[in-house]
């Protein structure tokens, strides 16, 4: 089982790069190396990134969830190629699912995913669902569309239940908990996906980050939760499980005169969950004596490196497959050995 967690917005953890973890904050993601048999199954790779140089969000996510160093069109994702090599075995059933809003770019592509998020219109009744049922029964397009979507909606409500189905929206700190708890449920359920999408914004922190208080400690706060939530909902699978915590550019080494941070380049990647080795740091540190553009981490470990590493040792997937099929831009990023246990 594998989760991808996009934290969108810019980067969350470059403070890593200068401090220990002890940030009070983010005692959520602290309980995660111990909570389960005293073993660690935390890993941080730092001073990561794919090696883009932009300041714009909308670029630097387009590359993050296509995989692609470069802009070129392409409309699906890594996640999406990754499941093309794993979904023929699973026949009808959808291995993927994008929990909470849009479908993200990473899931996007060839393969058809499911998705989930609470309701934010009044159900329909019943009656109005069989006529609708009836109505589009011969259409090629509509008719497919509609049936997947009853099944998605009958399959979440029983995994989950009316009262965690009709929870809060949203993507800030406080309403990410009840995503990632639907999150595990629905990967925990027998017959349910096993690769899941959730992202979390609000990391755009350019004016009155805070450190152990104010916005930033807030995410960290209700992204720690969040995972625990996510733990708690996979229950026993969560033994099998790797959740990979990416972002699509990191932040200025200095504060600003704002209080905050700006866009920048080098972040960390969190690579998390029951089957994970953890405990250390991963890849090569690029210093603070040369920054790119006397301004931000320089990118020293290329993220598509761990991202394979995963695929790879989780999920199976071989090295010239992740080349060719994957990631067919970063032929040079070798997967990362060891981050998953045997």
């Amino acid at each position: 089982m594998f989760c991808l967690l996009r934290v969108g917005q810019g980067a969350v953890y470059y403070t890593c790069h200068l401090v220990p973890l002890y940030i009070p904050a983010a005692a959520g993601l602290a309980d995660w190396s111990d909570t389960y048999g005293g073993e660690q199954r935390v890993g941080v790779v730092h001073a990561a990134g794919n090696g883009y140089r932009t300041r714009s969000h909308f670029d630097a996510q387009d590359l993050m969830e296509s995989g692609l160093g470069a802009k070129t069109g392409q409309s699906d994702g890594w996640l999406n190629r990754a499941l093309a090599t794993m979904q023929p075995a699973a026949g009808d059933r959808r291995l993927g699912i994008a929990v909470g809003g849009a479908v993200p770019l990473v899931l996007r592509g060839k393969v058809a995913v499911a998705s989930w998020e609470p309701p934010g219109l009044k159900q329909g009744a019943p009656e109005f669902i069989q006529i609708l049922s009836r109505l589009y029964a011969s259409d090629q397009l509509l008719g497919p569309a509609l049936a997947d979507g009853l099944r998605t909606q009958n399959m979440s409500s029983a995994v989950l239940g009316e009262d965690m189905a009709k929870g809060p929206q949203g993507f800030g700190p406080k309403s990410f908990q009840p995503l990632a708890a639907a999150a595990g449920k629905l990967l925990a359920a027998a017959d349910g996906p096993r690769i899941a999408a959730l992202e979390m914004g609000g990391w755009d922190t350019h004016v009155g980050q805070g450190s152990v208080a104010g916005r930033l400690a807030q995410n960290l706060d209700g992204l720690g939760q969040g995972l625990q939530a996510l733990a708690a909902g996979l229950g026993p699978a969560w033994q099998q499980t790797v959740v990979v915590a990416v972002t699509e550019f990191g932040r200025t080494v200095a504060v600003n005169g704002s209080g905050g941070t700006d866009h920048g380049t080098a972040s960390v990647v969190l690579v998390m969950g029951g089957a994970v080795r953890g405990g250390r740091l991963r890849g090569d540190w690029s210093g603070l004596d040369r920054l790119e553009e006397n301004r931000d981490l320089r990118v020293a470990t290329d993220a598509r490196s761990v991202l394979k590493g995963v695929l790879r040792d989780h999920l199976g997937i071989d090295a010239a497959t992740l080349d060719r099929k994957v990631f067919p831009d970063a032929p040079g990023a070798k997967p990362m050995d060891g981050l998953v246990r045997a």
